[in-house]
């Protein structure tokens, strides 16, 4: 028998176990690669480039097999040790164990091989790619889910026992939409993230509220989210399913008087199929109905449908990036293209003579606005509407032509139509900021012909997953 093969029971799952895999390089979406004797590729979650391993693959396909490794011949140089007692399970944090300078390594091969292999253009040296002094703890927004039927462990399963309780407040298991993880701690946010959730969970417990059941949609508690900054404010919105008022009210007591320093207490009754607050009201139960970010001086009020950088000091690096390869003098007109809640084009707006932000959702561009008030800021105008319609030749004539565009659209990247306007009104620089280097180096193909990649700097936003931001340099050849 091949040493390196050998085949399971020919079941409709059709398992194979490859042992003795030497794993290779890290994968997208959080998982490694290692290679079968045939040549297919195999992706296993779970482990770090250099581990040797045996692998029991669960999925088949032409080119490639999904599997998990069932036993560890020996380890990585580059392993570490979880700090989670949910690493594993949980989704959340794909990386914990892989150190952190390594983690770094293949964050910065994924954007080069996306720039190289999808754009297929010339590229200057890659300045270093900027880490996070923070690697746990550094988000501002969390979401967890309630179920009354959480995720059990294989040894509960095994034992057949009867649990009385079945709540649970956390993350919904990868690819199990009806299955929530009860989370005891997090690594991700500050305090007092965890002690909010936990506090939570017992007093509901305790006062028999009960929780949400996604298959027969029923329950009062839905969701949790918690937002904090770098201020020390701090934002909780629970979702509840069933609109009682007492149960309600009783549980929206109880948090604003075991947690004192809440800064916004809110909630929203959804009673529709999917969990999202976006075309729900949100209703303030205490306090105010937003919370304040700072940043360089500049203040930015955050309310629970806002989109704000989830990782607030590497905002902070990641817009002194932007503005330092925009290289302002104070005379240009800027162009922030999806400028969300305008964080960056008033980060700029110092250095520069005018910007004028566009963005889709009207919510947004009204929470920039107020924030430019707020900041005492009047050289930045902000307007609302589809990138691909409004920013048009009409657009260009009223508002100006700019020295310097700004672009960093969602995972999805640009339109081609936006692509298409860039190239006909040809600023003299292009800032190109992406959190998905890939669809970013199809939209730098698209622009080759006219301009040059100067400058490259990825930018670690969320430390223990294979996530990365870029900033991109584009001059005019």
């Amino acid at each position: 028998m091949n040493p390196y093969f050998c085949a399971m029971g020919r079941k409709k799952t059709d398992k194979i176990v490859f042992e003795n895999v030497k794993v290779l390089d890290a994968g997208a979406k959080g998982v490694s690669v290692a290679k079968a004797p045939e040549g297919q590729v195999i992706f296993i979650p779970n482990v770090v480039p250099g581990d040797v391993v045996d692998v029991q693959t669960f999925k088949k396909r032409k080119s490639y097999f999904e599997g998990k490794a069932i036993k560890f011949h020996s380890f990585s140089e580059h392993r570490t040790e979880p700090v989670c007692e949910h690493f594993g399970v949980c989704g959340g944090c794909k990386w914990q164990n892989m150190k952190y300078e390594q983690q770094l390594f293949y964050k910065n091969q994924e954007v080069y091989n996306h720039l190289k292999r999808i754009g297929k253009i010339e590229l200057p040296d890659f300045e270093p790619i900027l880490g996070s002094k923070e690697q746990f703890f550094y988000r501002n927004k969390m979401e967890f889910g309630f179920s009354s039927s959480r995720w059990m462990t294989q040894d509960e399963i095994d034992s057949n026992l009867e649990l009385d309780n079945k709540n649970a407040v956390g993350f919904h298991i990868p690819k199990m939409w009806d299955k929530i993880l009860d989370i005891n701690k997090c690594h991700l946010q500050q305090d007092p993230s965890n002690d909010v959730r936990n506090e939570i969970r017992r007093f509901a417990n305790e006062n028999d509220l009960s929780f949400f059941n996604p298959r027969n949609h029923e329950g009062l508690l839905r969701t949790l989210m918690i937002r904090t900054a770098s201020t020390g404010e701090i934002m909780v919105l629970i979702q509840f399913f069933e609109d009682d008022k007492a149960k309600r009210e009783l549980l929206l007591n109880f948090l604003a008087e075991r947690f004192p320093e809440i800064t916004s207490l809110q909630y929203v009754i959804n009673q529709k199929a999917n969990d999202t607050i976006y075309d729900q009201d949100v209703i303030l139960f205490k306090g105010r109905d937003y919370i304040l970010e700072e940043m360089e001086g500049l203040n930015f009020s955050i309310n629970a449908k806002s989109f704000y950088q989830t990782n607030s000091a590497q905002a902070y690096e990641l817009y002194s990036i932007t503005r330092e390869f925009a290289g302002l003098t104070g005379e240009e007109l800027v162009y922030d293209l999806y400028t969300g809640t305008g964080t960056i084009a008033q980060f700029v707006s110092k250095k520069a003579k005018k910007v004028i932000g566009v963005e889709a959702v009207p919510e947004a561009i009204a929470d920039a606005k107020e924030n430019a008030k707020r900041n005492n800021i009047t050289n930045c105008e902000f307007f609302v509407g589809d990138m691909k319609n409004v920013f048009n030749d009409d657009f260009i004539r009223t508002h100006g032509h700019p020295d310097v565009i700004i672009t960093d659209p969602p995972r999805d990247g640009m339109h081609a139509e936006v692509v298409k306007q860039i190239l006909s009104i040809a600023p003299e620089k292009v800032v190109y900021v992406s959190c998905n280097s890939a669809t970013q180096a199809r939209d730098l193909a698209l622009m080759d012909e006219m301009y040059k990649v100067t400058r490259v700097r990825p930018v670690d936003m969320f430390p223990q997953t294979h996530h990365v931001e870029n900033v991109v340099l584009l001059e005019k050849r």
